[in-house]
């Protein structure tokens, strides 16, 4: 099926809707919060959410002088395990015990393709679907996995479904598919070939910076990563077969239950020069406004706080020769100009857009000169036509999302893709988002700029008066992040420990609570293994009498893991989900393989999980009920 003529929402209407933020005034200021204390927690992965559970008395309700307290038991087994038969519960505790054990897990690739040539592929099936496949992944095909999720839903659990299916590329072969769409022509065709160069020799680099190019030896994503599945570009047709999956996983949810999620990922829709690219323009515009603001004597302040004089702005324009005087004053009249007369940074990036061909928003300010510079040479028309198609691609599963009554989740990649994904993710919201929140942006919470990040969007979507969504996860990348800023030679994006991470992470979900507090507009997805998060939110919930029947604050964890935590929710009314994996044994044993990669860590470092499975498997043989089947 040809997309090439659906016209997205986002081409059609004029430029300055297309890419730009058209604002009115408002003196509405960032809320001041409190950092809560940090927890001495193990780090726990981003997930993706799913759908509506159903609402089941358990949780317990006391007297207050204005509200009812709401508390949940997390220690009560019978409770949290009661979907579980025996079985299931033995499974768990090998799958987990066998995650703790290095040789096994770093060798978990081999040892698999070891078993399927000893074994047969029948026998490497049952094997696989007894242990790791049957914990962490919910069947083959979409038929297979109704069970599952017909019984997570009768305790008050939803689901996701994602079609978990990887290609099994070879290092090499990831590394050159990711190269031959991250290098634009016009670098290709450039005397100098950038992608070999030591990164200390200075001839080699041009105006591009080093972080927002694509680099050989961290061309093969997957390295580093946790829970997170990765695409490389292999062509357009490739990108349509993406979004046909996405459109049946969208349709799957639908089917499945009402205001279900589905999970997307932008680098699966497009070729992820535009990507690169595009985040490259938008920093460097924001680095602009922020050297602006210095020029005012306003940088240390706060993001939103930074509000700078038109007529000063003006002149400073003039005088680093970024236009003439009579095009610099036609950019801030009309609805672009606060009442004011100040300019903050949500009109700034309102500035971006000039036109609707896409190539001539990759204008950027040179820092030296002050004039405005293409970011390359010269586009070809198909690089034109691939950008055009990428946003094509999102106008149509978004479309597809409202039409099933679905919510799209757009999940969070590498800090060199997200200000594009951020800031196309923020356009859908401001068309789909009008009447229910439909889209719902990621917030990667181990980043610096996370609270700016997020206290921004809430912001516009304040003044602009549409449904704010967001899934706040700790993030996916950490160890791949850091060793490329590291190797690259730039600054380190994440925040320093676990502990300042914590601190972000609460400190960004207290500010949402408070949005959805004084404006129940905002919504917010809890997508954490974090007992203390999941405790800080409740506790939160209480302070501000939110119900968790109004459905403003979700819950989300990966299938297999902290059931302790997502049932309990579940049956106490909560919204939460669980993210669903489904595909052939062979085809997600990538998945199964960072799985096992990603609970080394977690149960090394917490035996809170294994010690209630535990309990709960003494309390059925002292009970006498060894052999409990769950009853729905």
């Amino acid at each position: 099926m040809s997309y090439c003529k659906v016209l997205p929402a986002v081409a059609r209407v004029k430029p300055a809707h297309l890419f730009g933020v058209r604002l009115r005034s408002s003196a509405a200021a960032s809320t001041q919060h409190k950092e809560p204390k940090s927890e001495d927690t193990p780090p726990d992965p981003s997930c993706t959410v799913l759908e509506k559970p159903c609402e089941v008395e358990l949780i317990s309700r006391r007297a207050h002088t204005e509200r009812q307290r709401i508390s949940i038991d997390f220690d009560n087994t019978q409770e949290a395990y009661k979907s579980k038969d025996t079985m299931e519960l033995l499974r768990s505790l090998l799958v987990f015990k066998l995650c703790t054990i290095d040789f096994l897990v770093d060798k978990n690739k081999e040892l698999m393709d070891l078993s399927k040539k000893v074994l047969g592929q029948r026998l490497f099936e049952k094997l696989m679907k007894m242990t790791f496949y049957g914990q962490f992944v919910a069947g083959e095909d979409q038929n297979a996995i109704k069970p599952l999720i017909e019984k997570n839903q009768a305790f008050g659990v939803g689901s996701v479904l994602d079609y978990s299916v990887e290609e099994d590329l070879t290092q090499e072969e990831a590394e050159k598919k990711e190269m031959d769409s991250c290098v634009s022509e016009a670098e290709k065709e450039s005397h100098v070939d950038t992608s070999a160069c030591l990164l200390q020799d200075k001839e080699c680099m041009d105006h591009r910076e080093k972080k927002y190019k694509a680099h050989r030896q961290f061309g093969d994503r997957r390295g580093g990563v946790i829970s997170a599945r990765t695409y490389f570009y292999a062509d357009e047709a490739k990108c349509d077969h993406h979004m046909e999956t996405f459109i049946n996983c969208i349709k799957a949810s639908a089917g499945s239950s009402v205001d279900g999620f589905s999970a997307i990922k932008m680098t699966a829709l497009g070729r992820p020069q535009f990507l690169l690219q595009f985040s490259e323009v938008l920093v460097k515009w924001r680095r602009f406004f922020n050297l602006l603001a210095s020029h005012q004597g306003k940088d240390g302040m706060a993001i939103l706080e930074q509000k700078l004089e038109l007529e000063q702005l003006q002149d400073s324009l003039i005088k680093l020769g970024v236009g003439a005087k009579s095009d610099i004053e036609n950019w801030f009249t009309g609805e672009k100009l606060g009442s004011s007369g100040t300019i903050d940074l949500l009109d700034w990036n309102s500035l971006i857009n000039d036109t609707t061909k896409i190539s001539n928003l990759l204008v950027v300010p040179n820092m030296e000169s002050g004039h405005l510079e293409p970011l390359l040479s010269k586009f070809t028309d198909e690089e034109e036509k691939q950008m055009k198609r990428m946003l094509q691609r999102m106008d149509v599963l978004a479309k597809h999302a409202v039409e099933n009554g679905v919510r799209l989740m757009v999940d969070a990649e590498q800090t060199y893709f997200q200000p594009a994904i951020s800031r196309l993710t923020l356009e859908m919201q401001r068309i789909f988002n009008r009447e229910k929140p439909n889209i719902f942006n990621t917030y990667q919470c181990y980043l610096r700029e996370a609270y700016d990040n997020v206290s921004v969007d809430v912001e516009l979507s304040r003044r602009e008066g549409w449904y704010f969504g967001a899934k706040l996860v700790r993030g996916a990348y950490m160890y791949q992040e850091r060793s490329r800023a590291a190797e690259i030679g730039y600054e380190d994006p994440i925040n320093p420990d676990y502990e300042a991470t914590n601190r972000m992470y609460h400190k960004c979900l207290e500010y949402i609570l408070e949005e959805i507090n004084h404006n129940r507009m905002a919504n917010v997805m809890v997508a954490s293994h974090n007992e203390d998060t999941v405790k800080f939110t409740l506790e939160k919930m209480n302070e501000t009498s939110l119900s968790p029947t109004e459905n403003k604050v979700y819950f989300g964890q990966l299938l297999g893991m902290c059931d302790q935590i997502s049932f309990p929710l579940g049956q106490a009314g909560f919204p939460v989900y669980k993210y669903v994996p489904y595909g052939p044994v062979n085809e997600v044993i990538p998945y199964l393989s960072r799985r096992a990669q990603e609970n080394r860590g977690f149960m090394k470092g917490s035996q809170r999980e294994r010690s209630l499975l535990w309990k709960e498997l003494k309390r059925r043989l002292f009970s006498g009920q060894l052999l409990y089947k769950p009853v729905y």
